[in-house]
């Protein structure tokens, strides 16, 4: 199983595929997701521990029932809607199992006190905190005092909340917190995604900083790594087509692997305040331009624009000493196309 790296120094992104509801209630297709993220390249698989009586209340108006009409959801009770996305516990393990075998760290989402008993049972390596939850000051320090590394969506927090949301789970036991910049809207859109907060939330926090992205693309997540993001979170689905509760603003495979490719890519770019050629680049500085004599020329001969210019490749000095070299002779015979050196002059 692959180690549990949230430090950005030294390591590319974590990338998190998030199964959340994408199984469409299947055991079977919850572990080809888990196959088909371990073949994109995902570190880490996530999915969600709850049942919809731990979630909400079995009633259908009033506060719960999705009544408007522009959430995707529209149409459901809140109880119908997480009977439909929860992912049986007795699932828990078989997944938990494959991702082990595939080399992936497999872990979960808890939303309440009695899904982080049953996670323990299992001996998750880590928990996440979902946005909507990460006010529930009495959850945070329930998962916080297993000593685990933490990872925390901040999706509708506002500063104080955030804040205190932090030293709650710091002072529960929290050792490894990592924060994850979201947009609580599914689909989010890039223009609320304001990933320039990742590093303002880094140093405010103290804390490695990632992306919980739930845009369409990978533009805005490849974005955050040079934000510093550390850790990258996107649900995976199979087909879009094929429907599922969180499936229109889900990756399918390949759009994952792309993700892991272009993160990492995005990650390796970063690198140092650098000026002057690196290593790779010396060897093209002979293509840069230089002065060379363009008119076969005898000792003797003053140099002029019509004898010597700036060309290409880079053997010759600098084009900059075009203006000492005018008017001075050259000390021996030299043929058009001879490099101009500073032994030519008389």
């Amino acid at each position: 199983m692959k180690e549990i790296v949230f430090t950005k120094k030294g390591h590319p992104p974590f990338i998190i595929a998030e199964m959340s509801g994408n199984h469409n209630q299947s055991l079977e297709r919850a572990l080809a997701i888990v196959e088909a993220a371990a073949k994109a390249g995902a570190h880490g698989l996530k999915i969600q521990t709850y049942t919809p009586d731990t979630m909400t209340l079995d009633l259908n108006s009033g506060d719960f029932f999705v009544h408007d009409p522009d959430n995707m959801w529209a149409g459901k009770t809140l109880y119908e809607l997480y009977g439909e996305a929860h992912t049986p516990w007795e699932w828990h393990k078989p997944i938990f199992d494959r991702c082990k075998e595939l080399g992936m760290v497999p872990f979960s989402t808890p939303f309440d006190e009695t899904a982080v008993d049953f996670l323990e049972s299992l001996q998750v390596p880590c928990y996440k905190i979902a946005s909507f939850e990460n006010n529930d000051l009495p959850l945070i320090r329930k998962v916080a005092s297993t000593g685990k590394p933490l990872i925390i969506s901040t999706g509708l927090a506002s500063l104080t909340e955030l804040d205190e949301t932090v030293q709650t789970a710091r002072a529960a036991g929290c050792k490894e917190l990592i924060l994850l910049k979201c947009t609580s809207t599914y689909p989010a859109e890039p223009t609320n995604s304001n990933i320039i907060t990742i590093p303002h939330m880094r140093e405010l926090f103290d804390c490695e900083v990632g992306l919980s992205d739930h845009t369409l693309g990978n533009g805005v997540a490849v974005a955050s790594v040079v934000m510093g993001a550390t850790v990258i979170e996107k649900h995976l689905t199979l087909s879009r087509a094929e429907g599922g509760v969180d499936a229109a603003f889900s990756l399918e495979p390949e759009e994952f692997k792309s993700l892991v490719i272009e993160t990492e890519r995005a990650w390796q770019s970063i690198g140092r305040v650098h000026y002057g050629p690196t290593e790779d680049e010396k060897k093209s500085l002979q293509f840069r331009r230089s002065l060379y004599i363009t008119k076969d020329m005898k000792a003797g001969d003053t140099f002029t624009k019509e004898n010597i210019r700036a060309i290409r490749p880079g053997r010759g000095v600098s084009p900059k000493y075009i203006d000492i070299l005018l008017g001075k002779k050259i000390a021996r015979d030299a043929p058009a196309g001879t490099p101009v050196h500073w032994d030519l002059l008389s």
